[in-house]
């Protein structure tokens, strides 16, 4: 199955006349210096979601695809309210950082002489954004809440220097050319940032005719339909992962108790797990499809509800010290199977458990999927869904695979 990245984008004309969009997008992008590679092309053609870019001739890795000049940013130091937003910034601070941006934002999208009119006509009509906070509306607040939404999908943060990252949120800007490139776990190009200019570069070959692929980070299906309003189909994600929440394995093990001394016992251990910083309430234990994301804590957890009484005595005696040698090796996916019986038992235990939470399980996913008619007559937002919790479904049943 095609991976459906973006949302299609749907552009008109510029300034209400018949200049074809892409056309004009290249003329501004000539302009304010912002150089694309012969070699590559932006296009509806052979893309996997509205207009894209493409290889007009073979890359190799390590090619330029393009370079964008800080000056053709779109931020709040860029925009034409620069300076208002500048003597404002105390009031617009925020723990995201983006406040600046959307009022920027706000501001160009509605004034007539903007000089990003030509880089908006190639942004999705607003209104078409997938996003899961559309499901419910405040008609007063909805292009606020479509520029939020665009700016969790279009916008780049800088990556920040270690001794930068105490200081005020880095705040997120728009990127011409950048924001047209579509997202692939197996991507095929990678954003650099340097003093001047930002370069998108190729980190593999890219045949002629092959789409161009950024990365939006290692995401989980889940965090890209947040984040973004699309996921990729099982098996193209392979930044997937399934959470086990804590209080399931908590559960898990109340199941294998007997008596009130044991139950007891084993909220006793949690309790001392949760001293340690180990687990929580509210906390999950992240499986990715080769690794397991909160290894330390799973393993920590597992050896804690699982040594006997006495041992356990010895440990919270020590208040949590003593030997921290990592029991039956690392918690790898492949090393699973190599856990103590005990440790593996518990968590299946876990996974039938979490399992159970969803309504309907691996085999009627597979029947829909597999289905191409009936998987056409699902809505885009069911459709989704159905491959976020088959991917996770995939990824707890290799679990009960290899605790058996």
């Amino acid at each position: 199955m095609a991976t459906q990245a973006k949302r299609p984008r749907v552009a008109g004309p510029v300034d209400g006349g018949d200049l074809d969009p892409v056309a004009c997008f290249l003329s501004w992008c000539r302009r304010v210096g912002l150089e694309l590679s012969p070699k590559v092309a932006v296009s509806r053609q052979g893309t996997v979601a509205g207009y894209g870019m493409v290889a007009r001739e073979s890359v190799q890795a390590g090619e330029l695809l393009f370079v964008v000049p800080r000056a053709a940013l779109l931020s709040q130091h860029t925009c034409s309210i620069g300076g208002l937003l500048e003597r404002e910034r105390v009031a617009l601070q925020s723990q995201s950082g983006w406040v600046p941006l959307l009022l920027a934002l706000l501001h160009e999208l509605q004034a007539p002489a903007s000089r990003w009119r030509p880089y908006f006509a190639l942004w999705p009509e607003l209104g078409r954004l997938e996003h899961p906070m559309f499901c419910l509306r405040v008609r007063s607040l909805e292009l606020y809440h479509q520029l939020v939404a665009l700016v969790m999908a279009y916008s780049f943060q800088e990556p920040l220097e270690e001794e930068e990252d105490e200081k005020e949120p880095n705040s997120p800007v728009m990127v011409p050319a950048a924001d047209i490139l579509n997202h692939l776990a197996n991507h095929n190009a990678n954003l650099e940032y340097s003093a001047n200019c930002l370069r998108m570069v190729a980190t593999q070959p890219i045949p002629k005719g092959h789409e161009i692929f950024n990365t939006y980070g290692q995401m989980a299906n889940w965090q890209l339909i947040h984040m973004y309003g699309f996921v990729e189909p099982y098996p193209d994600n392979t930044d997937d992962t399934a959470d086990i929440q804590m209080v399931t394995v908590r559960e898990a093990a109340l199941q294998g108790t007997k008596t009130e001394a044991e139950r007891h016992l084993v909220y006793e251990r949690w309790d001392f797990l949760c001293k340690l910083e180990m687990v929580g309430e509210e906390g999950a234990f992240v499986i990715g499809r080769e690794e397991v994301l909160t290894e330390e804590e799973l393993t920590t957890t597992l050896k804690v509800l699982c040594m006997p009484a006495e041992e356990f005595r010895e440990l919270k005696d020590q208040d949590g010290g003593g030997d921290d040698k990592r029991e039956e090796g690392s918690l790898t996916i492949t090393n699973i199977p190599k856990l103590k019986a005990s440790w593996r038992q518990l968590l299946q235990n876990s996974v039938l458990l979490t399992l159970q939470t969803y309504a309907t399980d691996l085999k009627t996913d597979q029947g829909l999927l597999s289905n191409k008619e009936v998987y056409a007559k699902l809505s885009w937002r069911e459709q989704q869904a159905l491959q976020v919790r088959y991917g996770q479904k995939m990824i707890l049943h290799q679990l009960l695979e290899l605790t058996s």
